[in-house]
């Protein structure tokens, strides 16, 4: 494509969306780190400063970027994927312990995360992989290789790198791999398994009112009788099967509570009597009507179960101390104010003296006076909330869902295999970031620690992000040149 072809063929309106939110956000990291000495927005010496020369930056990068022929990236996807495998490995061998992770390699006086421009690169491979004219996602084969690609660089960062928050933002790919194929039935699972978490952990320890057991197993034995009857009732279309599962729980309770009236019964193992029951029905009917494809459910109790049993052992043992303490703030069992649940209380409390209106530019107490950490990078939207007000963040909510809106108008009207793929894997990521760090700064959401895109201090993450939509940019423009 020529110099005009490609200028012409840009999606201005997400490059506009861009620099309104990436211009905004630097306003206000200038009114998050702003001291009462401070003259200029432009002062190298402080934080906005820096953020504007990156923005600056990241423009160039990006614009070099645009002029990059877009199936560079296709032919090299493979190579560049390879390569960043390696930096990964190499970044705790290189790094610094920053609040203890190791993800972080100083460049003379730059810091730079080769974690953030991972999830591109994965993004690439993954376009690459499934953008291939023989590829279909039929069945839980086909995902093997892109779950591969997408785990190996995620495991890296957790394990190796102990970088939580970077690693969980590869759970985005979710979106895409839904978009082009994948049941909905592995996100469902996916979610079931998350509430079958929170009840072990919440309520594991809580006694029932009646008889001896627990809440929180009772809670997993309920999510998974569920998980069962809504298979069968509305995935098979038989009401009458889901009917009697429902009679075989109601029955077995039914005799462990009259049971319970001579004689102390524990309903942990009622409720793993009733559970055994119902899945022996099901298998059974499964088998006799030959839906093999029912056996699937089976083994996701079982496999469910086990993870049931191993949820404390995971928490206590793999979680690092301060992941465990925000979770047990998030979900009630530790109120610690002064702790872990100080960022959180701080957040709350700026965003709610924001009111309706804020308070004004430069004019919030709480981040003025420092009350809250990483105010200007992880927690930044708090300073929205108390400057701008309830105005300023739906304002920038909206803002956001726009710019989402419109990456997903260019993935659909892609005339390749390759560049949806890819458009959906950003689009997946930018959602991913924004519902997690505003989540978080609600409160709402553990603690994980991901930038809010184009808005939170940081060069690596700003860079990352502009690479990021300059790729699909670059591929949008090129989509009228290809036949159907």
């Amino acid at each position: 494509m020529t110099r005009n072809n490609i200028i012409s063929g840009l999606d201005w309106w997400t490059i506009i969306l861009f620099l309104v939110i990436a211009l905004f956000g630097w306003l206000n990291i200038y009114g998050a780190s702003y001291t009462f000495d401070q003259t200029s927005l432009f002062d190298l010496s402080n934080r906005a400063g820096k953020q504007f020369l990156w923005l600056g930056i990241a423009c160039v990068l990006g614009i070099a970027v645009l002029f990059i022929e877009g199936k560079t990236y296709e032919v090299t996807a493979y190579l560049i994927y390879a390569f960043w495998i390696l930096v990964l490995l190499a970044t705790p061998l290189l790094a610094h312990n920053t609040k203890g992770s190791m993800s972080w390699i100083d460049i003379g006086p730059i810091k730079f995360q080769p974690a953030e421009l991972a999830k591109m690169i994965t993004a690439l491979a993954l376009a690459k992989y499934m953008g291939r004219y023989d590829y279909r996602m039929r069945s839980w084969r086909d995902l093997l290789v892109p779950v591969l690609l997408l785990a190996l660089p995620a495991a890296i960062i957790m394990v190796w790198q102990k970088e939580t928050g970077s690693a969980l933002v590869f759970a985005s790919f979710m979106i895409m791999f839904y978009r082009f194929g994948m049941s909905g039935y592995v996100i469902t699972g996916g979610l079931s398994f998350a509430l079958l978490f929170i009840c072990s952990i919440r309520y594991g320890d809580v006694a029932l009112p009646w008889g001896e057991g627990d809440v929180g197993i009772l809670l997993c034995y309920i999510v998974l009788m569920a998980v069962v009857v809504g298979f069968a009732w509305l995935r098979e279309q038989d009401w009458k099967q889901a009917l009697v599962i429902v009679g075989i729980v109601a029955v077995t309770y039914a005799a462990g509570l009259i049971v319970n009236i001579w004689h102390t019964v524990n309903f942990n193992f009622v409720s793993l009597i009733a559970l055994v029951l119902a899945i022996v029905y099901f298998t059974a009917m499964a088998i006799y009507r030959r839906h093999f494809n029912m056996l699937l459910v089976t083994v996701y109790v079982a496999v469910a179960l086990i993870f049931c049993g191993v949820c404390n052992v995971v928490f206590d043992r793999v979680l690092q101390p301060h992941q465990r303490t925000r979770i047990e703030v998030l979900l009630g069992l530790k109120d610690d104010p002064a702790g872990a649940g100080y960022n959180v209380n701080q957040s709350l409390i700026a965003i709610g003296s924001g009111q309706f209106s804020g308070k004004g530019f430069l004019q919030g107490t709480q981040t003025k006076l420092r009350f809250v950490p990483e105010q200007d990078t992880d927690f930044i939207f708090c300073t929205v909330g108390e400057e701008w007000g309830f105005i300023g963040s739906a304002g920038l909510l909206l803002v956001y869902l726009i710019f989402i809106l419109r990456l997903l108008v260019i993935a659909e009207r892609q005339r390749d295999n390759y560049s949806p793929i890819y458009a959906y894997c950003v689009a997946g990521i930018f959602f991913f970031h924004l519902t997690i760090n505003v989540g978080m700064v609600l409160g709402l959401l553990p603690v994980i620690g991901i930038p809010l895109p184009f808005f939170s201090y940081g060069g690596s993450s700003l860079i990352s992000f502009t690479l990021l939509l300059a790729v699909l940019l670059r591929l949008d423009a090129e989509r009228l040149n290809k036949l159907h």
